[in-house]
């Protein structure tokens, strides 16, 4: 979750509005944006605009009270650090003192030198942020006084608003183009020509050794990863880059998230909260995506749907292929050797549907669309005839087919609509989810709101079968 939906939702009356929509609603890392504050009080508020300020300790233990309500697996805290040093060990205190033995700080005696499952860490705060030294020197220092111990370190500043220009300019470079700017940037690397502007940071050690297994490490190349990258360091990419990454260096790129935690964040031109397509990058196996749970539309339907399998705990295994260190899938190439799924879904009638806004009787004119969304050459939609002046019982009768080459990353979506002729058609609700969470047979789709607000007892009546 971005941080400007979690300030949102905590200015809020007493955060119920945030807990209701992330935590409890599986999430399961959260962007904390983390500034000083007046008497040694660090806050929280999206820097370099008008958002409220809120004690990093108020925020911390909202935090606290409602992490695991929903889910018992790992919460990550990714600090977006702009705090003194004497801030940072301020962060540190409340850290301790508001998880106690819940905050992971210190690698668990069974991963020393690789990554635990969701499993190993359940019940587990993890923070992410800039950290100093390894995680052997991590322990060495445990139980010893850190008070006032600052290390610096270097880093690149972020080339986000370079990629969007360039972006906007045309078209993207070809692989061959793109392998020799990588080449060339080893190069000068090689013989000490700075590639970026590199700025100090101060690190208090109170802090940094609090970060075991989420490390963030500025990502480079996927060259530099592969040679120097730590198992338990992460990569923030911006959608930018990363979206030119997806499309260019695909099989590449699944193959650094085989290894490494990848988080792919908002570009800052979207100074209205909205959100990316997520995915695009979930296809390439990123962890972590960061997205603002306030503003609804199809992102946050996608990424509702997609988490509802494993019982909404907020984390699902990826594919095998998205997870093999020898994988040569690309999601952008069409795939010959795989079995793809014909799936038929006859869309019987509905039930009791949402009124339209525009009518003050339910006789919405009502349509139906149904739509695929995963891997480029699995990207469809097919619509029903309208059915007019009955949102009540409204029937269709009507078979749809769909072939999908690669169901493991595949959601399909029922939507809902008021037919407009004018105004353009009028949502009405929704349901997403995962293709291979469907039952064959008889079934009923529940349907939500734009908000994500259960809209009962609206619902489809469809009737679901699938071959292999």
């Amino acid at each position: 979750m971005s941080f400007e939906g979690f300030t949102r939702y905590m200015d809020s009356s007493e955060c119920l509005l945030f807990n209701n929509n992330a935590l409890v609603k599986g999430c399961r890392c959260l962007e904390i944006d983390c500034w000083d504050g007046s008497q040694n009080e660090p806050v929280v508020y999206h820097g370099y605009t008008f958002t409220s300020k809120l004690l990093f300790k108020t925020v911390i233990r909202a935090i606290h009270k409602y992490a695991f309500i929903t889910s018992d697996y790992p919460v990550v805290l990714s600090l977006e650090n702009h705090c003194s040093p004497s801030q940072q060990e301020v962060m540190a205190d409340s850290l301790q003192s508001t998880f106690g033995d819940a905050l992971l700080s210190d690698m668990l005696d069974d991963f020393p030198d690789k990554l635990p499952s969701p499993e190993a860490l359940k019940f587990k705060i993890l923070v992410r942020n800039k950290k100093i030294g390894t995680l052997r020197e991590t322990r060495e220092r445990r139980g010893s006084d850190k008070h006032g111990q600052v290390e610096e370190c270097e880093e690149e500043e972020e080339a986000e608003q370079e990629e969007e220009e360039n972006e906007a300019k045309g078209p993207e470079p070809s692989d061959a183009f793109q392998d020799n700017l990588e080449k060339e940037a080893e190069s000068k690397r090689a013989v000490g020509i700075p590639l970026f502007k590199k700025k100090k940071l101060k690190i208090a050690m109170a802090l940094s050794d609090l970060v075991i297994y989420t490390k963030a490490e500025k990502f480079r190349s996927f060259h530099h990863s592969r040679l120097y990258q730590q198992f338990n360091e992460s990569n923030s990419i911006g959608e930018s880059q990363a979206r030119k990454l997806s499309k260019l260096r695909a099989n590449e790129f699944i193959l650094h998230t085989t290894k490494f935690i990848t988080r792919i964040y908002p570009k800052a031109t979207r100074t209205d909260s909205s959100n990316f397509n997520p995915q695009e990058f979930w296809n390439v196996g990123c962890q972590m995506v960061a997205l603002n749970f306030q503003t609804p539309g199809l992102p946050m339907d996608l990424q509702n749907g997609k988490f509802l399998d494993n019982g909404g705990s907020g984390y699902i295994l990826k594919p095998h292929f998205l997870r093999d260190s020898k994988t040569k899938f690309n999601p952008n190439k069409a795939l010959m050797d795989r079995n793809p799924i014909i799936l038929m879904i006859r869309l019987i009638s509905g039930i009791q549907l949402p009124p339209s806004y525009h009518s003050s009787s339910n006789k919405a004119d009502t349509l139906v669309i149904v739509e695929i969304l995963g891997v480029p050459n699995d990207q469809m939609k097919q619509q029903s005839r309208v059915i007019k002046k009955n949102a009540f019982s409204p029937r269709w009768n009507e078979t749809f087919t769909f072939t999908i080459q690669v169901p493991e990353l595949a959601l399909i979506r029922f939507v809902v609509e008021n037919q407009g002729l004018i105004a353009g058609n009028e949502f009405l609700g929704q349901y997403t989810l995962p293709v291979l969470c469907m039952n064959k047979g008889y079934r009923r789709v529940p349907l939500f709101s734009k908000m994500g607000e259960s809209l009962e007892p609206a619902s489809l009546f469809i009737y679901v079968w699938y071959v292999r």
